[in-house]
């Protein structure tokens, strides 16, 4: 069983879109979505540095797009590459990309709810100096109280020992200072805000205005939430749950161990991949992996949906 996953923001390096751009019709995509978003993906995702795709009004549209544009390239013969999936999910942003695989969402309407949740998460902000820091190993049972203490909340729940923690620049700092009891190192994240918090509330109201009328279609292959692992098979509610997302805990945890009930054999994560492929391969061994992280990686992809997929199709090209 063949689940597609979504990565979510961090993932990013600066010109990492450059090699897709050769394959037919991505770049039309991507400057169709730039226009009816206000946005140079374009730009973004070949020209701009580090610190201009940290912006996260940036950063979320460009992740949504390139998962995608590379999702939407895994079948040559033009299948829906999710259609073959067992499951679909993302982390964090990336869950709009996975709820456009799903069916749930246009491509379209994804890039323009991006936008927004983007936008708004940015200035939710800017209101405070915050931030998020990835804690690498130690028991949730001693961290999570541990960051409680400092005022601090779980926002990503990894699994395969990491947790990120978001708060406040001195409440980090504090962490960074005085880490839990088995936590091998606090590793600071490249993002703007404390995501995933109660500092993102404002962000929360924007999106509720934004999905009001948006047409929301149940999924056609089994969506897996954040919030707490579940199956989602109701568009209104899958859309409801993105726009609380922003403010409550991703749990990835959840997800993987739904992935494994579900009796998941293989992963394939979405341009810029890499991340959620090395945590899978940390809680979920023997299932086969591959993040696609250039056009080069997708004849070995195919070859593991041939393989994993349900039904079995062949995605050769003709």
């Amino acid at each position: 069983m063949l689940v597609l996953v979504a990565p979510g923001q961090g993932a990013q390096t600066p010109g990492f879109l450059i090699p897709w751009l050769d394959l037919p019709g991505v770049e039309d995509r991507l400057r169709e979505w730039s226009s009816a978003i206000d946005l140079d993906l374009i730009h973004y995702g070949t020209k701009a540095d580090a610190d201009e795709i940290r912006d996260t009004a940036v950063a979320q549209p460009l992740l949504v797009a390139s998962a995608l544009v590379s999702a939407r390239q895994l079948c040559a013969t033009g299948e829906d590459v999710s259609r073959l999936a067992g499951a679909v999910a993302g982390h964090s942003v990336g869950e709009l990309a996975a709820a456009a695989l799903a069916g749930t969402l246009t491509d379209a309407a994804a890039m323009e709810l991006v936008r927004r949740r983007g936008l708004a998460m940015a200035e939710a902000a800017a209101v405070t100096e915050t931030g998020m820091a990835a804690l690498l190993g130690g028991e949730e049972s001693v961290v999570l109280p541990h960051l409680e203490q400092l005022g601090l909340t779980p926002a990503n729940v990894n699994g395969a020992g990491q947790i990120v923690a978001a708060g406040t620049a001195e409440q980090l700092a504090a962490l960074a200072e005085n880490k839990p009891e088995g936590t091998r190192r606090v590793v600071p994240l490249k993002v703007a805000g404390a995501f995933h918090t109660h500092h993102m509330s404002p962000a929360v109201s924007v999106l509720e205005a934004a999905v009001t009328e948006l047409p929301a279609a149940d999924p056609h292959t089994p969506f897996v939430s954040n919030r707490d692992g579940q199956v989602v098979t109701s568009g209104q509610e899958l859309v409801q749950r993105l726009v609380g997302q922003v403010a409550n805990p991703v749990r990835w945890d959840r997800c993987m161990e739904t992935f494994k009930e579900l009796g998941v054999t293989a992963i394939i994560e979405a341009a810029p991949g890499g991340t959620l492929v090395g945590l899978a391969k940390r809680a979920l061994p023997g299932v086969a992996t591959l993040a696609l992280k250039t056009p080069d990686d997708l004849d070995a992809a195919r070859t593991l949906i041939a393989e994993h997929a349900s039904p079995a199709a062949d995605l050769s090209a003709e």
